[in-house]
């Protein structure tokens, strides 16, 4: 199937096409594109402030990551936070389980996948949207929410956590907390940015690396999201 699909893709990419032909489809893509960013804007722009949970689809409902996400948005909640989340099973839906069983605004990003991705049942009805393209996707969860809180995952989560990263560093979004949370699990990935990343190539400054936070509990995941806030004296009722 994905052998067909790849070749299908290819023979596409190598026909001939006509202008005409160009024009017309980028046209309509473009309409469908800023479909999903007014749909996006209209919709998040109401709800309040939120923190976005990132973390693999993969992950069940017994390991211990899924319960810490879970606990991670009933605190989140008490704290008048929303919750956002990429709208899938896994990690996701444990974020938007624990906001929805604690009373909070549960938000669901969802993408279309040929695998894995099928929309959660724990998201409000009025807060679910679809996503075709990843990029649109990606600024809603930047743009509207006050925190990252980032549990393991594959190349998805990864994506999402350097796209958050890249954006700090430049300063084209404010500097807002980004929480890793399994030592064990991104204590790897930490010491190579430190060693190979920064040290060895200098290809990162120091002060970059403290743009990230590393835990393990969902109360010290919450409270870096609190004690940052709490130097500007602003609460989620801003």
């Amino acid at each position: 199937m994905d052998n067909n699909l790849t070749k299908e893709r290819l023979q596409d990419s190598f026909e001939q096409k006509s202008w005409t032909e160009i024009k017309a489809s980028s046209s309509w893509q473009i309409f469908k594109i800023m479909a999903e960013f007014v749909e996006g804007f209209e919709k998040l722009s109401r709800i309040g402030p939120c923190v976005s949970i990132f973390g693999s689809a993969r992950t069940q409902p017994d390991s211990p990551y899924y319960q810490v996400a879970e606990e991670i948005a009933t605190l989140l909640v008490a704290k008048g936070y929303g919750v956002i989340t990429g709208g899938g099973p896994g990690i996701m839906e444990a974020g938007n389980k624990g906001a929805r069983e604690a009373g909070g605004k549960s938000v669901g990003l969802n993408i279309d996948l040929p695998f894995e991705q099928t929309h959660n049942p724990y998201i409000d009805a009025d807060k679910l949207m679809n996503f075709d393209y990843f990029f649109v996707r990606k600024l809603m969860f930047i743009k509207y929410a006050q925190g990252f809180i980032v549990l393991p995952g594959g190349f998805g989560t990864l994506d999402e956590l350097f796209e958050a990263l890249t954006l700090i560093q430049t300063h084209k979004i404010g500097k807002f907390p980004i929480i890793m949370v399994g030592k064990s699990y991104w204590g790897g990935l930490m010491d190579w940015l430190r060693q190979t990343v920064q040290i060895t190539e200098s290809n990162i400054s120091p002060e970059d690396l403290d743009l990230l936070q590393v835990v393990d509990t969902a109360a010290d995941a919450v409270q870096v999201i609190e004690d940052f806030y709490s130097r500007f004296v602003l609460s989620p009722n801003f």
